[in-house]
C-alpha cells in the first residue's frame, strides 16, 4: 500500500507547481487538443506541452491521455482538475471581496433558481438591493432546480434558491429553509371562475389545463395534487415552463398549478388569480442552497439577508 507523502514531499510540490501551469491543464481538459488551448491561451503548442511536463514531472504522475476523442484527463488528472476549479473559484472569490472591501457599491452575485423563483422572488430582491446598491450586477441563471444544482456545484453561481423537490446532495450543499409552500390552482384575472367563491379540484377536470411537464420537478407535484383527491391528472393542453403557462392563463381559458410563492409577488399577482382549492400534500420547502466548504462572497451574503428578509412574512401566509 502506497504511503500518503511527508510534509517534505507535499512542500517540494508546492514549490513546483505554478497557477499558470495548473490553468494551462484545465485549459486543455476543456479545448481537448493542445492545440486548442494553445489558442484559447494564446501561446504555442510547445508552451503549452512544457507546462503540462513540468506538472506531470512535479507530481510524478500522467495527467493526460491520447484517445480517439482527444486528449483526456486520466484519473490523477481529473482529481487535480477537481482540486484546481476550487482553488481558481476561492482565488475568484478572494478577488471580488477585496473590491467589495474597496468599494462596497460594487460588485456581482451570481443566482441559480428556477423558474418560477426567478420572475418573483428574486426579481423583487432584486429591484430592493438595487435601490440602495444601483451600481450592484447579477447574473440569475433561471432554470429548472436540478440544473441549478449543477450549476452550484459546478460554482458557476454563488448560491441557488429552490424547492426542495428532488433531494439535494447533503453531503456537498448546505440547504437553509425558507417556507414551506404548498401549491395553488390559479387562472388568468378575467376567468369567469377567478370570481367564484367555492370551487372544488373534481368540477375542474374538464376545464382546459396548462402544466408543467411529467417528467418534471413540478410535474411530479401536480399529479400528487390530483391523486390526493382521487383524480386523475386532466388531460393537458399545453405541458410547458410558466412563462408560456401564464401567457396562456392571462388570454384564455385555461388553469393551472404554481407554487404559492409565485402568486405572492409581482407581476404574476397582479395577472393571475389564485383559486379557493386546498391541494394537500403539495407543500414543499423553498430553501436557500449553498456549497459546503465555500466562503460566500459579501455580496451573495447581502443578497441572502434581503431573501431571507423578502420571504420571512411569508412564513406566517
Amino acid at each position: 500500500m502506497k504511503q500518503a507523502p511527508t510534509v517534505d514531499e507535499i512542500q517540494r510540490i508546492e514549490h513546483r507547481l505554478s497557477l499558470h501551469d495548473l490553468r494551462v491543464l484545465m485549459v486543455v481538459a476543456q479545448a481537448g487538443s493542445m492545440s486548442g488551448a494553445a489558442k484559447l491561451l494564446a501561446t504555442s503548442q510547445p508552451a503549452v506541452s512544457r507546462s503540462i511536463g513540468e506538472l506531470e514531472h512535479a507530481l510524478g504522475v500522467r495527467l493526460l491521455d491520447r484517445s480517439a476523442k482527444g486528449i483526456e484527463p486520466t484519473p490523477f488528472g481529473r482529481a487535480l482538475l477537481k482540486r484546481g476549479t476550487a482553488i481558481f473559484d476561492e482565488l475568484s472569490h478572494g478577488i471580488k471581496d477585496i473590491r467589495f472591501l474597496s468599494d462596497a457599491t460594487h460588485g456581482e452575485v451570481t443566482i441559480g433558481a428556477s423558474i418560477a423563483i426567478a420572475e418573483g422572488l428574486v426579481a423583487n430582491v432584486i429591484t430592493r438591493i438595487s435601490k440602495t446598491h444601483p451600481r450592484l450586477a447579477f447574473q440569475v441563471h433561471a432554470t429548472d432546480t436540478a440544473t441549478a444544482y449543477r450549476a452550484l456545484l459546478d460554482r458557476r453561481v454563488d448560491l441557488a434558491i429552490v424547492h426542495i423537490i428532488d433531494t439535494p446532495a447533503g453531503d456537498l450543499m448546505d440547504v437553509e429553509p425558507l417556507l414551506d409552500d404548498p401549491h395553488v390552482v390559479v387562472a388568468g384575472a378575467h376567468n369567469p371562475l377567478a370570481r367564484r367563491r367555492k370551487l372544488g379540484l373534481t368540477q375542474l377536470t374538464e376545464e382546459p389545463w396548462v402544466l408543467p411537464l411529467p417528467d418534471q420537478p413540478y410535474g411530479t407535484v401536480v399529479f400528487e395534487a390530483f391523486r390526493a383527491h382521487g383524480l386523475q391528472v386532466p388531460p393537458t393542453v399545453v405541458g410547458s415552463t410558466l412563462p408560456l403557462r401564464t401567457t396562456l392563463l392571462v388570454t384564455g381559458p385555461f388553469l393551472s398549478m404554481v407554487p404559492r410563492v409565485v402568486m405572492q409577488f409581482p407581476p404574476k399577482n397582479r395577472l393571475l388569480k389564485t383559486l379557493p382549492i386546498e391541494l394537500p400534500g403539495t407543500a414543499r420547502p423553498l430553501a436557500l442552497i449553498t456549497l459546503k466548504n465555500r466562503t460566500l462572497n459579501p455580496l451573495a451574503h447581502l443578497f441572502a439577508d434581503y431573501v431571507r428578509a423578502a420571504t420571512k412574512p411569508l412564513r406566517r401566509t
